[in-house]
């Protein structure tokens, strides 16, 4: 994963890969110095013009070039840069050859990516300004102290180096990052860790027709399981007759199968159902009302809310992209 000091920041942003550390506040630079040179002149008696001001043109500073603007707030085009480059330097440590065709496709879409992760990063930044969330200047300090005690003040400074951040840098990058993390332990609380679950199986086939003349076997008594191990298609559930665990909503890859599924009472036989997988039997073994989540199923559930919350962030947002 393409991250600036990674090793800073742990908690919820490891949930989703979703952040990298990219930051600036600085949108404009100061004029550049007068290249006026003295010119020797001739001692002229001095003229007056009467009720009239010297006045002094005031120096436009000139904006900072950006890579996006994001509900007005700058991604500069430095920052932009920065990171990507730091990217470029750990792969070329790595053995990438960036010269090569391949290299230069895997930049072109890291640039992508880098873009896009600091724009997810704003987005939350500024979803924790709406709701609240803030991290504190201590906080930050007290987190680079521990950092300090935990690598030494060396160490640090070599990898500040390497990455080409200053410690500013470093402050303003983590202080966005432990605000994204916040922001994102903030939200999943709202993921319940009890929910109903069903014991389901299935069967998966290429054709409408294959599945219908399976559901006509199964009508007539054949058993599920094994018709599912004869030719069921889903190479994962296969072997195991089908059975898809306990699941609760939310999990099932097809919303299709997963709907069908939860409407069934335990013992019963689905239609055949159409996704975008193929064509699906499903029976419902067992239903429970109420169960706690196991630790894979809430990472999933909550990954996916998470992702559903920023795409909704990223949808109603002012996207302002300048570079190609």
């Amino acid at each position: 994963m393409i991250r600036q000091l990674k090793f800073l920041v742990g908690g919820a942003l490891a949930l989703l890969g979703l952040l990298s550390a990219c930051s600036s506040s600085t949108l404009t630079v100061p004029p550049p110095p007068s290249m006026a040179t003295a010119t020797p002149t001739l001692s002229l008696p001095a003229m007056t013009v009467p009720n009239e001001e010297t006045v002094t043109p005031e120096m436009t500073p000139t904006p900072e070039p950006l890579a996006a603007l994001v509900n007005g707030e700058a991604i500069t085009l430095a920052d932009f840069e920065r990171q990507v480059a730091s990217y470029e330097a750990t792969m070329s440590a790595s053995g990438q050859d960036f010269s090569t065709t391949e290299g230069q496709t895997a930049l072109a879409e890291a640039r992508k990516w880098v873009l896009d992760m600091r724009i997810e990063l704003l987005l939350i930044n500024q979803a924790a300004a709406r709701e609240g969330v803030v991290v504190s200047d201590a906080d930050v300090e007290a987190a680079i102290t521990s950092l300090v005690n935990d690598i030494g003040q060396a160490a640090l400074e070599e990898r500040l180096s390497q990455e080409g951040l200053t410690l500013d840098q470093m402050h303003q990058d983590l202080h966005q990052e432990m605000t994204a993390s916040r922001m994102i332990e903030h939200m999943i609380a709202a993921v319940p860790t009890r929910a109903e679950h069903i014991n389901a199986r299935h069967i998966l086939l290429a054709t409408q027709a294959e599945a219908e003349q399976v559901l006509a076997q199964l009508r007539a008594g054949a058993d599920f399981a094994a018709l599912a191990q004869r030719y069921s298609q889903d190479t994962y559930t296969r072997d195991r007759g089908g059975d898809l665990g306990y699941v609760p909503r939310g999990i099932l890859t097809a919303p299709e199968v997963e709907t069908a599924a939860f409407s069934l009472q335990s013992g019963q036989i689905s239609d055949v159902v159409h996704s975008a997988l193929g064509y699906h039997i499903v029976q419902v073994v067992d239903r429970v009302p109420d169960q706690e989540i196991s630790a894979e199923n809430l990472r999933l559930l909550r990954d996916r809310f998470v992702r559903e919350w920023l795409d909704g962030l990223r949808q109603q947002a002012d996207i302002e992209v300048f570079i190609p």
